[in-house]
């Protein structure tokens, strides 16, 4: 998959430390997946879920941090549109950020 974009992970990662480790390994595994469906991103991450309008949120270092992604399986790219912490993260709006 086509990750956009890891500019964001390193952003985060400078005020949020702890976070680096486990972003760049869902980064890299993300790169070197091929996903064509929900059910393929849930045998690579298993705690991922699907939030709608093409929206899938991740939980990073054991559900410190959460990730949400926009997913085009058909394009396979994977945009970044949200990094935060587990407490920012019941602030957002999920499905249309």
């Amino acid at each position: 998959m086509r990750v956009i974009t890891f500019r964001k992970i390193l952003e985060f990662s400078v005020e949020y430390s702890d976070s680096d480790v486990a972003l760049r390994e869902w980064y890299k595994k993300t790169q070197k997946a091929d996903w064509s469906c929900f059910a393929d991103i849930k045998k690579s991450f298993n705690s991922v879920d699907s939030v709608g309008n093409n929206r899938f949120v991740f939980n990073i270092k054991g559900n410190n941090y959460r990730l949400i992604a926009i997913v085009l399986f058909k394009m396979k790219t994977v945009y970044i549109r949200y990094i935060g912490t587990h407490q920012d993260y019941e602030r957002v709006d999920v499905a249309n950020i």
